[in-house]
């Protein structure tokens, strides 16, 4: 078997090197008039350059290589490049989770963010879920991989995800307007117009609707689950009043709502499913009866049925039955002003940003099963303000280019929650404790509201930095740069109300009430980086840096953060003696546990190259990277609590390739390929056992994809586009709270289309997952349901046409 599974890996990586793409021909520069690749703009360094001479490996994008790659949002952003997923499950703001190089902030919390930093028109943004709506009026997007620990050093061990808009023009009045319609009835329709108001004011709006059916079917009515409706605006005005001043204002408005997002499949079938299904089928007259059917003594058809159907066990079907009217509302708005003014030998840069992001969900179903054992209610706020100050300048002495910078955010958060017990939660729980050895009505899960959460707290990062990049000579630099944070934050939890009966569930499982908090921490750190980077030829640059990144701790914001029903000595002590006894064996009360996390770090090691050759018409950039973390921050969910773990250490090393060849000068085949032989936290008993030496989730060791790309003028009004893709991924584990694995993936997709450019008209035919495979992106301990797994699949097969007209 040993042999087999090297022979396939070795068979793996030797395709992928024949047919892995790189996507970087985006954010090109105008249209070369010799043969070969067409250059690549960047700014990871604050500042415009070819990515061939910046030591950073990166991934590009522009607008019209992101709408051919169907990367619509961040949830496909795998398709630019197979060292990034995206991950996000029942709610955006707890779950939405970057990936790069396998480090990224894994499982769910509320608390924090991720170590993937999301910067949209420069603003920081806290949730990665704030580029999960879908793209409006986006020029180009760069992936930076690897620690950013001076540039952009909040919360960026893991790498930095930069999002750029379309800038207004004083040139002419222009504008595009592109719809795409495809199966499960997914609309999207999307538009720009540029106009110049004066020879130094430019105005541009860019609107967007879009709807989309769920992949899933309710099993019971027919209707589509996890549905979306979207509608966003995004108004920008440019201002030029000199060659040495430039203001532009950034409005935008996001509001997007549906039945989301409960349906799963079933991944692992737990010893209650059998009550999960009796309970789907039928109501019982009373606990009694229940429990007589349990046993075999009285036949199920003694019981009223439901009406509610079994969904099919094959997650190709996409089946699920859920209960209650589950529904999602998403606001992100907000508003940016970004100067640039020529001071002194320098250019000043400002970035100021107001925004607000909300979420709210309401009478949703969080057992995922259609027993209607409980609901949910869950509310999210943030308010976000930042100021970024940054000047670029030379300094001759040093032969140097220079960036000095500060930075000042300041967000807000409250949270919310409220749990009522549905109307077979008694039935369900009577036949738990039974087979437990506890009568029947021992436990109280009467229908109606037992719990209502408040949680929230506030976060305030401060920091100073400088970057150097000293021209030793024309051949050879030394890149250096240091960042000094300080991180205060505050987070509490306490109860609204909880309803008063001691034989509460949750009460007699030792779960809740729990002891209510509020703390504070602050964490103070330096990051930076330092690097050489060589030039032999103008067409090889080779480099070396290290990169010190820093991540902060914070306050976890769950109900349980601060410990379970035992650690809450008021309520705890003044449980009926029986309770205590029978449940709790008379255990003495013990003090509330510490909320707050630590910070993580990380060493990076990165050695790379980038190579042009075969007169220009290929490229080839390498990196190989190590490393070493310290306090890993790991988000776990374990069925009913959301717990924020500090992995002692851990190691994560592999190499990345991409590749670009333009095979003729219609057609180029990228090859990318990431290798990661080791992403692994260490031995920690202090961690989940399930975690400690054990391999990263969402980490498989390798990742592939392929891409082949035709644009074939036919006259001089008509060029044909094609372009195929493959993405491959082994192996990997798919849940923080335990093994549970997804085999190897390979998915195919496709394009077919043309193009009229005198005319700006496009269209193109699309298809994603072409042959249909059904795999699973992550899964999860059932609430509720021990023993029990369910899991999110990835998309089936869709496809669709798309109409781009320009002017």
């Amino acid at each position: 078997m040993k042999a087999l599974y090297l022979r396939n890996a070795a068979l793996a990586a030797i395709a992928a090197s024949v047919t892995l793409p790189n996507l970087a021909h985006a954010q090109q520069a105008e249209e070369q008039s010799t043969p070969g690749l067409a250059e690549i703009i960047v700014t990871a360094q604050r500042r415009t350059e070819n990515l061939q001479d910046v030591p950073i490996a990166i991934t590009a994008a522009n607008a019209e290589t992101l709408a051919q790659a169907r990367v619509e949002n961040v949830a496909n952003i795998q398709a630019i490049s197979p060292s990034i997923s995206f991950r996000v499950t029942n709610i955006a703001t707890s779950s939405a989770n970057l990936i790069i190089r396998g480090l990224g902030t894994t499982g769910n919390s509320r608390s924090f963010e991720g170590s993937v930093g999301v910067f949209i028109d420069g603003v920081y943004r806290t949730r990665a879920a704030a580029a999960l709506q879908n793209f409006l009026d986006i020029d180009n997007l760069q992936v930076l991989r690897g620690p950013q620990g001076t540039l952009f050093g909040k919360n960026t061990t893991a790498g930095a995800l930069l999002l750029a808009s379309a800038s207004p023009s004083l040139n002419d009045v222009n504008g595009a307007v592109e719809v795409t319609y495809g199966n499960y009835d997914t609309l999207i329709a999307r538009g720009a117009v540029n106009a110049p108001l004066s020879d130094k004011v430019a105005f541009r709006i860019a609107g967007l609707a879009s709807s989309a059916d769920g992949f899933f079917t309710d099993s019971t009515t027919g209707q589509s689950l996890n549905d979306n409706k979207t509608r966003a605006v995004k108004a920008q005005l440019l201002f030029e009043p000199s060659e040495n001043l430039t203001v532009r204002l950034i409005g935008d408005y996001s509001h997007s709502q549906g039945n989301c997002c409960y349906a799963t499949s079933a991944f692992i079938d737990g010893p209650t499913q059998p009550i999960i299904d009796l309970l789907t089928l039928y109501q019982p007259a009373s606990s009694q009866q229940f429990l007589g059917v349990l046993a075999g003594l009285i036949p199920a058809s003694s019981m009223t049925p439901t009406g509610r159907k079994l969904p099919a066990r094959d997650p190709s079907k996409f089946e699920q039955t859920l209960n209650g009217n589950g529904q999602q509302e998403i606001e992100d708005y907000g508003g940016t002003m970004l100067i640039d003014a020529q001071v002194g030998e320098g250019t000043l840069k400002s970035v100021t940003a107001v925004r607000q992001f909300t979420v709210d969900q309401r009478d949703l179903d969080p057992d995922f099963s259609g027993a209607d054992i409980f609901r949910y209610n869950e509310s999210f706020s943030s308010r976000f303000i930042s100021q970024e100050l940054t000047y670029n300048t030379k300094i001759p002495a040093l032969n140097a280019e220079a960036v000095f910078g500060l930075f000042f955010s300041d967000e807000k958060l409250k949270m919310g929650r409220s749990l009522p017990w549905a109307n077979q939660a008694q039935f369900y729980w009577d036949a738990i404790f039974a087979s437990l050895g506890v009568a029947p009505g021992t436990a109280y899960a009467a229908p109606g509201t037992w719990t209502t959460e408040r949680m929230g707290g506030t976060a305030k990062s401060y920091a100073g930095f400088a970057h150097l990049d000293f021209a030793v000579n024309d051949k050879f630099n030394v890149i250096a740069g240091v960042r000094y944070s300080i991180e205060k934050k505050r987070g509490f939890f306490n109860n609204a109300f909880y309803r008063p009966i001691p034989t509460d569930v949750f009460t007699l499982l030792g779960i809740a009430p729990s002891p209510a908090y509020d703390a504070t921490t602050t964490n103070k750190a330096l990051s930076g980086t330092l690097g050489v980077q060589y030039r032999p030829t103008d067409d090889i640059m080779l480099y070396a840096t290290y990169n010190r990144g820093f991540k902060a701790g914070g306050v976890n914001m769950d109900v349980n953060a601060a410990g379970t029903l035992i650690n809450n000595a008021a309520v705890y002590n003044a449980l009926p003696a029986a309770i205590r006894i029978g449940f709790f064996g008379n255990a003495p009360a013990q003090a509330p546990l510490n909320p707050r996390y630590k910070p993580e770090k990380v060493n990076a090691f990165e050695v790379g190259g980038k190579f042009q050759y075969l007169d220009g018409r290929a490229r080839t950039n390498i990196a190989f990277f190590y490393y070493d973390l310290s306090d890993l921050q790991i988000a776990q969910f374990i069925g009913l609590r959301f717990t924020v773990l500090n992995a002692k250490s851990a190691k994560d090393y592999g190499l990345e390739i991409e590749n670009l060849f333009q095979i003729t000068d219609s057609l180029t085949l990228g090859l990318d390929g990431t290798w990661i032989p080791h992403a692994q936290y260490g031995k920690d008993s202090n961690i989940d056992p399930v975690l400690s030496d054990s391999r990263f989730r969402f980490s498989p060791k390798f990742s592939g994809n392929a891409t082949l790309n035709l644009d074939q003028p036919i006259n001089d009004n008509l060029s044909v586009l094609a372009r195929v893709q493959a993405q491959y991924q082994s192996r990997q584990l798919i849940s923080t709270a335990t093994t549970a694995e997804q085999g190897p993936v390979t998915l195919v997709n496709a394009n077919l289309g043309f193009k009229l450019p005198k005319t700006g008209l496009l269209i193109e035919g699309w298809v994603q997952n072409l042959f249909d495979k059904t795999w699973f992106t992550q899964s999860f301990p059932t609430p509720l349901q021990t023993g029990d797994q369910n899991a999110y699949p990835g998309a089936p097969r869709t496809y669709g046409i798309r109409v781009r007209a320009s002017f």
